[in-house]
């Protein structure tokens, strides 16, 4: 059986998951950038990697666009992002409503992990936009738990990324 990891990574956690992920099952690695669809359809089990911004999946279109052409593939996605593992159900339906305008279950199995946000590292674009968003949470009059989460992720600063939750996600891909 065939597998691929593809991954698109503008801060490098997605593509330390991709290595890692890659590494244990001794499978080919692509950036994103690099592959078209009809490349994917050589494997049998597909790997897609993507951050998190916005709860948008960065670069999954390669695969939802593609869906019909990849119908038969074992496809897993992955994302990385700053949101706690304790509270990633209410946010992965969210991701799922956001990025997939279809019924994935039995077509892709979603996988989740924390990654990393050194401030220093950050575009314009996203230190601003993520002083923006803490303004407007911090503006609220009775922000939920969500908003006051979010809050505390916009002032979040290293590398959260960690092997050992990769295991499900290999144990899967196999």
């Amino acid at each position: 059986m065939s597998t691929v990891v593809i991954y698109k990574s503008k801060y490098g956690s997605t593509k330390q998951y991709a290595n890692w992920i890659c590494e244990r099952l001794n499978c080919d690695i692509f950036d994103a950038k690099d592959v078209k669809a009809d490349d994917l359809l050589k494997y049998d089990t597909i790997i897609y990697g993507g951050g998190l911004y916005a709860e948008i999946i960065a670069g999954v279109t390669l695969i939802t666009k593609n869906i019909e052409k990849l119908k038969d593939k074992k496809i897993i996605v992955f994302t990385t992002g700053l949101t706690p593992i304790d509270v990633r159900d209410y946010y992965d339906d969210m991701v799922i409503k956001k990025n997939f305008k279809f019924d994935i279950d039995g077509k892709i199995k979603v996988f989740n992990f924390p990654g990393k946000m050194i401030t220093s590292e950050l575009s314009l674009v996203h230190k601003t936009a993520i002083k923006t968003l803490k303004k407007i949470m911090k503006n609220k009059e009775n922000p939920t738990d969500m908003e006051k989460l979010l809050i505390d992720l916009c002032d979040a600063d290293g590398d959260f990324s960690d092997i050992n939750l990769i295991d499900e996600l290999v144990e899967y891909a196999k």
